[in-house]
């Protein structure tokens, strides 16, 4: 289907919809995280922090690879440090720079909220076949990356 043919009244529909689900899985998530005392921007942090085996980043590159601002990153640092799941030290590199360290308690909250967000995945799609979210993962695939090279171009065009 030619999706510039599409009837004004449906031609939004897909977006809407992407962003009505994200937005509830969010309230969802941050909901059943609450007895956790941890946040799902909290969860983002730590699980960035472990795809590195050594658990850890510099500050600097948890923002970029976050896509957030540094005052932003720093609060959902502070949090995190105050209740024992990170450290920041400085970076043996360049004393300037922090590194952000995962600590033990930190690894095991992440255990929890992993078990947590597998439990809440397997619900939000027990009435979905896996050859259906495989075809809804490749389409999102290529959302993604066909909005990329947008947002690449608009930036190289000045927009």
């Amino acid at each position: 289907m030619d999706y510039s043919e599409t009837p004004v009244a449906n031609q939004f529909r897909l977006g809407f919809l992407i962003h009505d689900v994200s937005r509830l899985r969010r309230t969802v998530i941050d909901k059943a995280l609450k007895p956790l005392g941890i946040t799902r921007s909290q969860w983002w942090v730590l699980s960035n922090l472990a795809r590195n085996s050594s658990h850890e980043m510099v500050q600097t590159e948890l923002a970029n690879v976050l896509d957030i601002g540094k005052v932003a990153l720093g609060g959902l640092l502070d949090r995190l440090e105050a209740s024992g799941y990170i450290e920041r030290k400085a970076d043996p590199a360049d004393r300037r720079a922090k590194r952000v360290v995962m600590t033990r308690k930190g690894e095991e909250i992440l255990v929890q909220m992993q078990e947590q967000g597998t439990d809440l995945n397997r619900e939000t799609l027990r009435d979905i076949t896996e050859a259906e979210v495989r075809l809804a993962e490749d389409i999102m695939h290529r959302m993604k990356k066909r909005l990329l090279q947008m947002d690449a171009d608009l930036r190289k065009n000045g927009g």
